[in-house]
């Protein structure tokens, strides 16, 4: 999540329609779907014959999309069952054997057995179009020296991998110019000389550097202890020394200091007597709890990846640094200068936002550039500023501290920093992995009104309120968009989910259709 503020003079985003059918007779490049809302997981369920042969025989019927049988193409890689009993699949593309980049189909099933909707991004790959008959040329370990050398040409020597980089081999449909590639597929993640985190898609034939794009999620903050409140905090008692570990919340939540370094995740913060005074520490840490807890209470799910994966933060990164990224591993937070930020931890709705970009790598895993790429700022921010549900700003609780009221981003009106409140609007630049921070507006304002209500437009829209608002997303986000999606297919998920949840003519589902016509999709 990038916090500095984007002023009207690079308003604009390259955002891509999706396109949507019904589930009757759609090819599955081209389909529609509904959803569900809170579920119960499933996740490493025995296979059904009965129930996968529905699946498959439907997709058969749009065989000429995948130009191969269709067992062959498409696997299986998740399932689960939401509580109203619809059975939601996730499916992967193969060919040759080698994984599609980014293609996926989603598939629903009703309390009958019937398949009730798809949607999915399928490119029309021919076999015959796998450069070298699917056979690299180049190593995984020459993919990734050959990123290593790029990131290197662009901040200087790297220091030490946060993850130790791998090269996967896929089939990457490149949307720019149509053409396919043969790739490897691998991140350089680095905190030195400054944080980077760059995915790359190296040409698995000829070795050059095919596409790429950045990944740090940048943040800020609303706090309490920052703010001088009191908090309440889980902790761990060793010895006679406390630490700021909470082992009753999944597989834990632990809070460091970076002491003003940059070696990650630092030292474990710790205290002789529990009543703690590292301000950033203790929001850090009670706002970390504070989101696991929603997504618990809220939807049943157990942390950033369902399975209660450890929760690390660190603060006090840098000197005077004003930012706070999500690298893929766990969350960072500078301290801030004092003028344009202070500690970046104290806003519980940023700390939400954060956390969610974890959520969103282990769910629909948005790719993070134009259409995608806003759908993930989006959606993070929507979750971020539900957490919280103080007001409808992100960020105002600790940017610019001597400007009262002042804020990052408004989900009720976009327009007051800089961002598209309609799609017409949208930014169509290259700036911000195609204005990611942007045009993510144009969603949270759909948001806004479905959950709040109002007139913009000219379309007015009657709210439903927060909570079946956020239902109705976390749905959208864990059970229907894949990788690629894009505002349109958004669109056509978010409104079957308040179908599926509350009914086809409900005033929930009629309060999505009425958002997204406000914001012209």
């Amino acid at each position: 999540m990038k916090f500095a503020k984007v002023m009207p003079t690079i308003l604009g985003g390259a955002l891509l329609l999706a396109s949507v059918s019904s589930a009757t007779a759609a090819p599955v490049s081209d389909q529609s779907i509904p959803l569900q809302a809170p579920y119960a997981s499933e996740e490493g369920i025995p296979l059904n014959s009965g129930t996968d042969d529905t699946i498959f025989n439907y997709l058969g019927q749009q065989e000429q999309f995948l130009n191969s049988d269709v067992k062959s193409q498409l696997k299986i890689v998740k399932r689960n069952t939401d509580t109203s009993g619809v059975r939601h699949f996730r499916l992967k593309q193969y060919i040759k054997g080698i994984p599609v980049y980014g293609a996926e189909q989603t598939v629903h099933l009703d309390k009958t057995g019937a398949v009730s909707s798809a949607l999915g991004d399928l490119p029309p790959i021919e076999e015959q179009a796998i450069p070298n008959d699917g056979v690299a040329e180049i190593s995984g370990e020459d993919a990734i020296r050959i990123a290593t050398e790029e990131a290197t040409s662009r901040i200087g020597e790297l220091g030490a991998a946060e993850i130790t980089p791998q090269a996967e081999l896929n089939i990457y449909h490149h949307e720019e110019d149509g053409q396919t590639y043969l790739v490897y597929i691998t991140e350089v993640n680095v905190l030195e000389p400054a944080p980077l985190r760059t995915k790359y898609f190296i040409n698995a034939v000829h070795g050059s550097i095919v596409s790429q794009f950045d990944l740090i999620n940048f943040a800020t903050g609303t706090g309490t202890g920052v703010l001088g409140d009191t908090k309440t905090l889980t902790t761990t008692q060793s010895g006679s020394t406390f630490q700021l570990k909470d082992t009753t919340r999944g597989n834990g939540i632990q809070t460091y200091t970076a002491n003003n370094g940059s070696s990650l995740p630092g030292s474990l913060l710790t205290d002789s007597d529990n009543i703690w005074t590292d301000r950033a520490g203790v929001d850090a840490h009670a706002h970390a709890a504070a989101t696991y807890d929603f997504y618990k209470n809220k939807f049943n799910r157990n942390g950033i990846n369902g399975n209660g994966l450890l929760i690390r933060s660190t603060v006090h990164y840098g000197s005077n640094y004003n930012n706070a990224f999500w690298n893929g591993a766990q969350i960072v937070f500078g301290d801030g200068d004092g003028t344009t930020f202070r500690s970046l931890s104290g806003d519980l709705d940023v700390v939400g936002h954060e956390l969610t970009h974890g959520v969103i790598e282990y769910t629909a895993n948005l790719e993070y550039r134009n259409e995608p790429g806003a759908l993930n700022e989006a959606f993070a921010d929507i979750f971020g500023n539900t957490i919280q549900s103080k007001n409808w700003l992100l960020g105002d609780d600790i940017y610019t501290p001597n400007i009262p009221g002042d804020a990052l981003r408004s989900l009720s009106n976009p327009t007051l920093y800089g961002q598209p409140d309609k799609y017409s609007d949208r930014y169509t630049g290259t700036q911000d992995n195609g204005g990611v921070h942007t045009n993510s507006g144009i969603i949270n304002k759909a948001y806004y009104l479905a959950a709040q209500g109002g007139t913009h437009n000219g379309v007015t829209v009657t709210g439903i309120g927060r909570d079946k608002a956020i239902q109705i997303f976390y749905s959208t986000l864990v059970n229907y968009l894949t990788p690629t999606s894009k505002f349109a297919a958004a669109k056509t998920a978010t409104i079957q989910a308040a179908k599926d949840l509350y009914g086809a003519t409900s005033a929930e589902a009629n309060a999505i259709t009425k958002a997204y016509q406000a914001v012209g999709l």
